[in-house]
């Protein structure tokens, strides 16, 4: 240690304190029978933990091939450390893909379905003129809207079908107002 340069003495004791910790990172994993390890994660932790070990056995030869002077980009390990990190990358894309939010599409057709229903029922029933009292059968004024309200609740329900012939009349309609042209202002001919 006498004969080392000052300069390189810290950078020499950081490298040291660094694999030491290290070492103590990896102990429990090192601790551990293989199998037993495998047994106890899901295939998605597996991949992370065999990955991390890849991960970390490539950057140790990386930096002792810099520490015995060899130029480490020549002897393929910098190509095995981006083989590792697309891999990584494709753990956590896997990882995304689990914690993204999906679409119900049963809840959504429902949603949409009693939306129509709700909205065709409103304008059913504010367009029904009031009766006084009652109707002429005795009944009360609530009870014959109830009444009516039920027997206009089955045809009020769009069916799928009908959902779609209405989404394509809707179609038809647009596709009309592209193709309007005004006409301009029209001369008087005497």
């Amino acid at each position: 240690m006498k004969d080392i340069p000052s300069e390189l003495k810290d950078s020499l004791a950081n490298l040291d304190q660094s694999l030491s910790q290290l070492g103590e990172n990896f102990s429990p994993l090192l601790s551990t029978v293989q199998s037993e390890l495998q047994s106890k994660l899901n295939p998605l932790e597996q991949a992370k933990v065999d990955l991390v070990a890849v991960y970390a056995i490539n950057s140790l030869f990386w930096a002792y091939l810099n520490t015995c002077g060899l130029n480490p980009k020549g002897k393929g390990v910098k190509t095995e450390l981006d083989r590792i990190r697309t891999y990584m990358n494709r753990v956590k894309e896997i990882e995304d893909k689990k914690k993204a939010p999906r679409i119900n599409a049963d809840a959504a057709l429902r949603f949409v379905r009693n939306s129509l229903w709700d909205a065709a029922h409103k304008k059913s029933t504010a367009l029904q003129p009031q009766s006084p009292a009652g109707s002429a059968d005795g009944k009360s004024k609530t009870e014959a809207q109830k009444e009516e309200a039920a027997e206009q609740e089955d045809e009020n329900i769009p069916s799928a079908s009908k959902m779609q012939k209405m989404s394509n009349m809707k179609k038809g309609k647009k596709k009309q107002k592209k193709h309007f042209k005004p006409k301009g202002k029209m001369s008087k001919k005497s």
